[in-house]
């Protein structure tokens, strides 16, 4: 056989992936020196040296020269330098020993103590820990370099998954390496590369998810990878196999909340490190001792047998390692060594611990300042991402606001926490120099960040509550036809059209790779065309009304559905009500028209773009205008089902003709004195409600009222108490009270004038002058009122984010108009969170829609981690003893809740302010008509 000689495969470095210069494949063999020459110059009598064979994640092997008494942090080192790894921490060296059991190098003792035959062993670099959310890796890098071992353990046979997962894996690899779908190239390439066991019967269905994958970066790509990976169960399983006292065949594994132990690849036990008290093992067996609270006292030691004293002891250092890293503060001191005798291993973790990383790289990253790019240091800094608990869940849990003095701020989620600083200052400075500063890039930027967040949430139904109805095969076909032929092909549309205006944006930017000439400082094109194209889709949007209300119908017909529907509105990626998605797209709809009428606002006539963009919005308001009518239709009937199920006690709420008018809180004068109620006004009736007990959260029905020869007079001589009306009805008589910042206002002043008294109804108003000037008002306060319940938005089965009970706890007031403004103005992007007392910076991916902000760690994630109703906040400047140095900023409050954001341009910060006095007036809905259009950079500040 020839000589091997010349360069290996490149491996993916920053140097490949990030655009650093340097090159990382290029072979340490001299000019000229051949492969077995330079192996047989480290061998033994030629020099005193080692030569060590080292293959990478992607199988590129390199040699490393090392001196003879050379230890393991030595070649550790130097793998981590040679490929510019940051986050090293993540990562060791693995080999095979005599009996082929991989086994890692430990960095504190000499290779050759620990490998009989260096010079012919073959070390591989691996992820050592897994971390319980990937999301935590900074470096672009570090998570190419997970997803590749996510691919080695999907070939290996280690992460065990579905077929359809399997196959979803593999589509995100595929688009990782060679990027969108092309049908010759993907067949080329699975043919070429080995990512499944059994690759080439899933061969077809990877292609097909290949395809949906469209617009995907490698680096987006990665991401997905490792988000469906950390939900598997077998996700960083490394198998030990043993048996239990009754010689039952199981297998033992370590991860970071503690030992887990699994039949065949199922798990049966998991024992937290927290019920762990000792473990221990006594020649092959392997011995875990509980606390006594855990089994009891007469069973508090468990002993399982493996196959030697050495897979023990392999066992139980990787457990040592593993408890050290996730759940100690500080690295474990070295035992001292007995003069005389020795008890016991020495053995101790040697590296950093979590903890000590992220402090420790907290402190680099707030003193230093680096230039923008690949960041070169030691290996031994991690820019470890969020600073979290040490056994944190990896399933976050969506925080809300809570009562003051017991559970934090949603702004204070354990999932959303302290990042590098002065990294994202640099990024933020860089921005700012870099990007255009016109005020139409801002709009054009917001149309992408919205479309983003539009596309996410059409996804909802065309995948995951798909998926949910077939699974369970809950839907008749009929309705899944109507469904599903309707709203399929507006997200078809929607895909290219995001990918289009995304390309347009990174030309715009100057970001883009393709060398292409022409004016692309503009959107006005790119606008016409699709809204252009959308005109043929009108015929779908105008099914809508039928699609919800033979949706609704089916959910009380079918028994199978409706639990499938409930079950799937308590999931995360269901952040709103489920048919709140249905209404999104004749919502964007609306949404493009306000903003393409900004930009027609913005630009002169004779402007290259100005044609262009009022063209489109010639062809966005004939659209709008015919479905008009419908989506007022549409989101009356929505609110109706949503009241439906959020009332106990009212049958048939849906019932042809009725329209939901307005919801709000007042005080019923009782036995008991004055009692808060929530109050539902309609066109034909008055429902007056009291929050339930039950488990799901209801609002009871005390009484219905019908509006027909329906009277209210002024009381408060008779009753002695301000603020009081008497509301007579055929029924019943109640007394109810409103002070001056309460909702009656605009509750019977101004919804019942305008809504009944041209109709047939009989309907008497008596108020005093006095008392009408009074509630004609507009209040800048809220009422004082108890505060949201700690998670209140998640409560178990409760359905998540209805609206009706941010009212109840803020004393507010909405009605169906608020309702259709709301949904125009929903809007997305990145912001920054500022802490409290400190000087760092978390990016998070925000969303403001149902009069909520929803925070996310990217826009790539499937649900929200955190939210934070908006109903009650006021919007102002910060004053002198805010003590905030900032450009463009401005106050959001609610009582003792105050964060402050910054805008990164002019133009969102003028917004911004334009609408401050708006959004005091129209009862305190911050942010409602509030144009947050530059969402590429917020910032924001919890204080």
């Amino acid at each position: 056989m020839g000589e091997i000689e010349g360069t290996y495969r490149t491996l993916q470095t920053p140097g490949t992936r990030l655009g650093s210069q340097f090159n990382a494949g290029i072979s340490t063999l001299e000019p000229g020196q051949s492969l077995s020459t330079a192996m047989g110059s480290g061998g033994k009598g030629h020099c005193k040296g080692l030569q060590i064979r080292v293959q990478g994640l992607d199988d590129a092997q390199e040699f490393f020269d090392l001196e003879s008494k050379a230890d393991g942090q030595t070649v550790l080192t130097d793998v981590y330098r040679r490929i510019n790894l940051i986050e090293s921490d993540y990562f060791g060296l693995e080999f095979q020993n005599l009996q082929m059991n991989w086994v890692w190098l430990e960095p504190t003792k000499l290779i050759v103590k620990q490998v009989r035959r260096p010079v012919n062993t073959l070390f591989r670099l691996s992820v050592k820990f897994f971390p319980p959310d990937p999301g935590q890796l900074q470096e672009e890098f570090t998570r190419y370099l997970f997803s590749l071992q996510m691919k080695r353990d999907l070939m290996e046979g280690r992460l065990y998954c579905t077929e359809n997962t399997a196959a979803l894996l593999a589509s995100h690899l595929v688009q990782s390496e060679i990027g969108d779908y092309d049908e010759v190239a993907d067949r080329e390439f699975l043919k070429l590369n080995k990512l499944l066991p059994h690759q080439e019967h899933l061969q077809d269905k990877i292609m097909e998810l290949h395809r949906r994958h469209l617009g995907q970066t490698p680096a987006e790509s990665d991401f997905q990878v490792l988000e469906i990976a950390r939900k598997l169960e077998m996700y960083g399983i490394r198998f030990h196999p043993a048996a239990d006292r009754e010689g039952t065949k199981i297998n033992l594994s370590v991860a970071h909340m503690g030992l887990l132990v699994f039949q065949g690849n199922t798990k049966i036990n998991t024992f937290n490190w927290s019920k762990i008290r000792k473990l221990s093992f006594k020649r092959k067996r392997f011995l875990i001792k509980l606390h006594p609270d855990v089994h009891g006292p007469h069973r508090d030691t468990l002993e399982f047998l493996m196959a030697s004293r050495d897979q023990c002891k392999i066992f139980w250092k990787s457990c040592v390692e593993h408890h050290s890293f996730f759940r100690l503060l500080d690295q474990p001191q070295p035992k001292s060594k007995a003069i005389l005798f020795t008890r016991g291993s020495s053995f101790r973790y040697s590296g950093r611990t979590q903890k000590q990383l992220v402090d420790y790289v907290r402190d680099i990253l707030i003193h230093l300042s680096p230039p923008p790019g690949p960041v070169i240091d030691s290996p031994q800094i991690s820019p470890f991402g969020s600073k979290s608990a040490l056994c944190m869940s990896p399933s976050f849990q969506m925080s809300t606001l809570s009562l003051p003095g017991q559970a934090p701020s949603p702004l204070q989620s354990p999932s959303l926490n302290e990042v590098g600083t002065a990294r994202l200052e640099v990024e933020d400075e860089v921005r700012r120099k870099r990007y255009p500063t016109d005020k139409a890039y801002f709009i054009a930027k917001e149309i992408l960040m919205t479309e983003r967040t539009y596309l996410k949430d059409l996804e909802v139904i065309t995948v995951w509550f798909r998926s949910a109805v077939i699974k369970e095969n809950a839907m008749p076909e009929g309705l899944m036809t109507l469904l599903f032929s309707n709203i399929d092909p507006i997200y078809e549309f929607h895909r290219g059209f995001l990918k289009e205006i995304d390309q347009r944006l990174a030309l715009w930017e100057g970001r883009s790779n393709a060398h292409v000439k022409g004016d692309y400082q503009r959107i006005g094109d790119v606008m016409l065309r699709n809204m252009c194209a959308l005109k043929e889709f009108t015929s779908y949007l105008q099914k809508h009304d039928e699609v919800l209300t033979e949706l609704e119908k089916a959910t009380k017909r079918v028994k199978k559905l409706e639990t499938v529907y409930k079950e799937f509105e308590l999931q995360k990626v269901c952040y709103l009500p489920l048919n709140t998605f249905l209404l999104k797209p004749i919502q964007r709809l609306m949404h493009y028209k306000l903003i393409l009428e900004r930009l027609c606002k913005h630009y002169s006539p004779e402007h290259k773009d100005h044609h262009d963009c009022r063209e489109a919005l010639k062809e966005v308001a004939e659209i709008a205008a015919q479905l008009q009518s419908s989506l007022i239709r549409l989101e009356n009937f929505q609110k109706l089902t949503e009241l439906q199920r959020d009332l106990i006690g009212i049958e048939n709420l849906t019932a042809p003709g009725r329209e939901f008018i307005r919801e709000g809180c007042l005080y019923k004068l009782t036995k008991k004195g004055l009692q808060q109620r929530m109050f539902f006004l309609f066109s034909d009736m008055l429902l007056y409600t009291s929050k339930g007990v039950t488990a799901t959260n209801q609002f009871k029905v005390h009484g219905q009222l019908p509006l027909h020869g329906m009277i209210v007079e002024e009381s408060e001589n008779e009753w002695s108490v301000p603020h009081c009306f008497t509301i007579y009805s055929a029924q019943r008589t109640i007394v109810v009270n409103a002070n001056a910042n309460s909702t009656l206002t605009h509750l019977f002043c101004m919804s019942m004038p305008l809504t009944f008294f041209n109709s047939t109804l009989s309907l008497s108003i008596i108020l005093p002058v006095s008392l009408s000037a009074c509630l004609s008002s507009v209040f800048s306060s809220p009422a004082v009122s108890p505060e949201l319940p700690p998670r209140y938005l998640l409560g178990q089965g409760q359905r998540p984010n209805t609206i009706t009970h941010v009212c109840w706890y803020r004393n507010q007031n909405l009605s169906l108009t608020d309702y259709l403004r709301m949904n125009q103005n929903q809007l997305s992007g990145y912001l920054l969170r500022k802490f409290k007392n400190s000087n760092g910076w978390q990016k998070l991916w925000v969303v403001f829609t149902n009069f909520c902000l929803f925070f996310y760690k990217t826009h790539q994630d499937d649900f929200p981690l955190a939210s934070l109703p908006l109903l009650g906040y006021t919007v102002s400047t910060p004053g002198e003893a805010d003590s905030i140095h900032k450009e463009y900023v401005f106050k959001l409050q609610f009582k003792s809740h105050v964060y402050f954001f910054r805008a990164e341009s002019e133009y969102t910060f003028e917004s911004a302010s334009a609408q401050e006095g708006s959004c005091k007036a129209h009862r305190n809905l911050a942010w409602e008509n509030v144009m947050w259009s530059d969402t590429a950079g917020l910032e924001a500040e919890k204080c």
